[in-house]
């Protein structure tokens, strides 16, 4: 399995203020992803994600380090050939179409005749927008831009997709078709780069996380090696019984009409709360071990930065 993308010690400073003052944005990142798979890039805001991604397309240059992308350094523009990107706030002209706007670009990227029709009305349909294909963009939802962007992003059958906040702006349902959308990205070999703040989806989709807080790789790996599987606790909803039943045997979270929700630290308790249960004519409606999560980490490395 080969890198397609490498960062190795990139620093980046900005000028702030009426007086410049020199701020260390980027401290020496290195990180590699390799070929065929999800990387999740977390951190919160002003942590560095978005200048790490202008940095590896050259939006903007890094003042020391080097990167990578198929082997070959980012200043080339032929490293950037097979690259697909769709920046946080993609901005585009209002008064296209959604089908407009992707015949633009495809007419940038050299498509043309049947092949661009038939990739417009591929791509539409893959991110949801066939409906709205006709629409002027400035009618257009931040979610529906997403959408349109994503469309445009790989419009070009990128190998590596770069994603920078793709989850913004959509509703439940709209990130659970962009989850799919990504999964399937990396079913077709395609390599996917994804920045987020949403700590669910990088958890649900991604291989392996680098985690950037205050422009420093403070963790990074596969996320089965990150996420202990000890069990920090056990989530236990009871029907029929007061919470006042339990009260020495686990904190009692909410109740919620005659059901009582229980986080339970000590696993000797568990047996006692479901003889208790069985004496006492009620019902364990469910019975879950929640281990370590990445949101977890990511909390625990903000508390100690």
């Amino acid at each position: 399995m080969g890198k397609v993308l490498e960062l190795d010690r990139v620093y980046k400073a900005y000028k702030f203020g009426f007086i410049p003052k020199k701020k260390q944005v980027l401290k020496g990142i290195s990180f590699y992803v390799n070929e065929g798979e999800i990387f999740g890039y977390l951190g919160p805001n002003g942590a560095g994600k978005t200048t790490t991604i202008k940095s590896i397309l050259n939006l903007i240059f890094p003042d020391a380090g080097r990167i990578t992308i198929f082997g070959e350094d980012s200043l080339k523009p032929r490293a950037r050939e097979k690259v697909g990107f769709l920046p946080e706030n993609p901005y585009f002209y209002d008064y296209l179409t959604g089908r407009e706007f992707l015949a633009f670009y495809a007419d940038l990227l050299g498509i043309h005749g049947q092949q661009k029709e038939e990739k417009i009305k591929y791509f539409l349909n893959l991110v949801g927008m066939e409906k709205a294909a006709d629409l002027q963009l400035r009618k257009y939802s931040r979610g529906m831009l997403q959408r349109v962007g994503l469309a445009q992003a790989l419009l070009n059958d990128p190998a590596l997709v770069i994603l920078d906040e793709p989850m913004g702006g959509l509703d439940p349902i709209g990130r659970k078709e962009f989850r799919d959308i990504i999964v399937n990205l990396k079913k077709e070999g395609k390599t996917v780069f994804l920045s987020s703040h949403i700590l669910q989806d990088i958890e649900m989709i991604c291989d392996r996380v680098a985690i950037i807080l205050a422009g420093e790789i403070v963790n990074q790996g596969y996320l089965g090696d990150l996420i202990s599987e000890k069990v920090l606790y056990t989530e236990v909803i009871v029907a029929g019984l007061p919470a006042s039943e339990f009260s020495h045997l686990g904190e009692s979270v909410s109740t919620s009409g005659n059901r009582v929700l229980l986080k339970v630290y000590e696993e000797e308790h568990i047996d006692r709360i479901i003889r208790l249960v069985q004496e006492k004519n009620g019902k364990i409606i469910s019975l879950i071990p929640r281990t370590e999560t990445l949101e977890d980490i990511f909390v625990d490395l903000v508390k100690n930065q």
